[in-house]
């Protein structure tokens, strides 16, 4: 079974984080979403992808090594297509079109999830979902009395189903997507201005592809700072008590749990806690931080901050605040 990653938005809304670093690689309770993901993806399926496609747009060497880094570590090949132009998530997959054969999962990498992936891959197709409280944001689906997916809607403004489409979808057999997709690119079949895989999932259900729904238990968004924030609480709820390196120094502070301290970090006269990644060679020194995640190497000094999200090789100290700092940014007052 091979696996499709598509990552090659530009991480807008989640700037200036993702000025220097690819959004899926933005780290989230101490490892980048993208790991998480597919971490998370080839446990479930307790064995390795034969091949791990990631469809970028244009990534730094870094970046590629990093990628191909994730994939040897749960045993996969890992395999690189471009996207030059943002056409949609369809699009997006269709890059991937060499990859695109016997079975496959498609994940887009700005999501992360609890999920049980024991489930039937003799389907046609399943088509993960969560309940949520407002739809019109999403992708749905509406489901027959046999259980079978009816309709999908894309980003439906009234209201036919609360059944959100979460980003994992999984075709027993690829290549009929593909052809799918590339129906609608050589029509140029767009909805809402681009080429959606509800689209293309709709043309194979008229053609007698049945797709089922499978349930995750707990969907986080990563797309913002204030979602990634609370996707870095809720994995650090999810692992429980502190994770605190060995090498890490604590003096006369207190972590209240849950929390994680990488290796290498320094925190003295400070309160840390709860819901706080404090990465790798971080100094903190008389703060109160809470509800934060702090990326490697920057220091935290003199203030009490929540809610925030701090890059790597940053320096904030000054006034309580909400912020979000990136990389190699200095700010105090």
């Amino acid at each position: 079974m091979n696996l499709i990653i598509p990552m090659a938005g530009r991480g807008a809304r989640l700037r200036p984080h993702t000025l220097m670093t690819p959004k899926p690689l933005v780290p989230v309770a101490g490892s980048p979403i993208i790991e998480r993901l597919v971490t998370d993806l080839s446990s479930g399926l307790h064995k390795p992808f034969d091949q791990i496609a990631f469809v970028v747009g244009e990534p730094g060497e870094m970046a590629i090594a990093q990628l191909k880094s994730i994939a040897d570590r749960v045993g996969s090949n890992a395999r690189f297509y471009r996207q030059d132009r943002p056409l949609g998530p369809a699009h997006a997959i269709h890059c991937a079109a060499e990859s695109m054969n016997g079975p496959c999962i498609i994940a887009f990498a700005d999501t992360l999830f609890k999920a049980d992936f024991d489930v039937d891959f003799e389907n046609d197709g399943l088509i993960w979902v969560h309940k949520v409280e407002d739809p019109s944001a999403y992708g749905v689906v509406t489901i027959s009395d046999h259980g079978i997916i009816s309709s999908f809607e894309e980003k439906p403004e009234t209201f036919v189903s609360d059944l959100a489409i979460v980003g994992i979808y999984y075709i027993r057999e690829g290549a009929v997507l593909k052809d799918q997709i590339q129906y609608l690119i050589d029509n140029d079949i767009k909805d809402k201005g681009e080429f959606q895989i509800t689209s293309a999932l709709d043309l194979l259900r008229n053609k007698g592809i049945n797709f089922k729904t499978a349930e995750v238990q707990e969907w986080l968004d990563c797309g913002t700072k204030e979602a990634l924030v609370i996707a870095n609480q809720r994995i650090l709820q999810w692992n429980g008590d502190n994770q605190i390196h060995e090498s890490a120094v604590i003096d006369d502070s207190r972590i209240i749990p849950p929390c994680l301290v990488a290796k290498n970090a320094v925190i003295k006269n400070s309160v840390v806690g709860p819901f706080v990644t404090i990465g790798e060679g971080v100094t903190v020194e008389r703060a109160l931080v809470e509800n934060c995640i702090v990326q490697n190497d920057s220091i935290i000094s003199g203030v009490n901050i929540r809610k925030s999200l701090i890059g790597s090789h940053a320096y904030y100290s000054g006034s309580p605040a909400e912020l979000s700092l990136g990389d190699y940014s200095k700010l105090s007052s």
